[in-house]
């Protein structure tokens, strides 16, 4: 059978799988948080049908005569680069200026997502619009974190120095360290709870799990958590989100790219269709 019909059909497959990572990406460029990924190719083993020589002292070496077997999916490659800043005005919306991540909790499950349209609900603790609970850090008495991670809520038995009897919040804000900072009704504002941040060795090995989230992989390393603004970590900009970082005009080039070269492989499989009719034509 023609080398050539297994060539033209890995072709079709790399290709269609390019326009399926093209299409998801094109239907997520107004999903905030959303980070475009790439197809990457590679051939697959040539057949070897000549082996080189060395030269010696009656001739010059030769190179190995080798026709390759086709194309493969080598990876999907996730662009982690920075999506454009969009204004809400809501003070629970939250974008990261930077690297890292907003580490979440679902059920038992630590995720982590640049997806900041959070919200606090009727118990008041911070969520991601699947009712995932957005992770922190307590504060002593000095402002400094403590403890290990818990849920981002409003519980002013938390709040930093301590509520007096009789005084209530009236209102909050989410400053560019991360700090939830209530307002109280006797003029001081107190710190109440610092959103943590998540980096990682190798963010393209990050596994994608819906809902604008990713968790850690064998690859990706384990997940290194502290505060915004600490270390490589990027700031806190409340009251917007992060746009997608999908780059439409690129997208739609490698439709047609995709297209094309799917295109292309599906006539290397017509031709050598051609080519074996006029091979069994010949007994006629």
């Amino acid at each position: 059978m023609l080398r050539s019909l297994f060539s033209g059909i890995s072709g079709l497959r790399v290709n269609q799988t390019m326009l399926d990572v093209t299409g998801n990406n094109i239907a997520n460029a107004n999903t905030t948080g959303f980070k475009s990924s790439t197809t990457v190719f590679q051939d697959t083993l040539s057949q070897l049908l000549g082996g080189a020589t060395a030269a010696n002292a009656t001739g010059g070496g030769t190179n190995p005569t080798q026709v390759g077997l086709g194309v493969q999916l080598a990876a999907t490659a996730t662009n982690f680069g920075q999506g454009s800043a969009q204004t809400t005005g809501r003070a629970t919306d939250l974008m990261i200026q930077g690297d890292g991540m907003f580490v979440v909790r679902k059920g038992n499950e630590q995720l982590y997502t640049r997806a900041g349209a959070f919200a606090f609900d009727e118990t008041g603790v911070l969520v991601t619009p699947s009712g995932n609970r957005v992770q922190g850090y307590l504060l002593d008495a000095a402002g400094n974190t403590t403890g290990g991670l818990v849920d981002v809520t409003l519980d002013v038995a938390n709040a930093v120095p301590a509520v007096p009897a009789g005084v209530t919040m009236t209102s909050y804000q989410i400053g560019s360290d991360g700090k939830v900072r209530g307002i109280f009704s006797d003029g001081v504002q107190r710190d109440i709870a610092q959103i943590a941040l998540a980096n990682f060795t190798n963010v393209q090995g990050l596994e994608k799990v819906g809902e604008t989230s990713f968790r850690a992989s064998a690859n990706s390393g384990a997940a290194q958590i502290s505060t915004p603004g600490q270390g490589q970590m990027g700031k806190i900009v409340g009251g917007a989100l992060e746009m997608s970082n999908v780059d439409l005009a690129a997208e739609f080039t490698n439709l047609i790219l995709a297209q094309r070269g799917f295109q292309a492989s599906s006539r290397v499989i017509t031709t050598s269709d051609q080519v074996l009719e006029e091979l069994v034509n010949i007994k006629r």
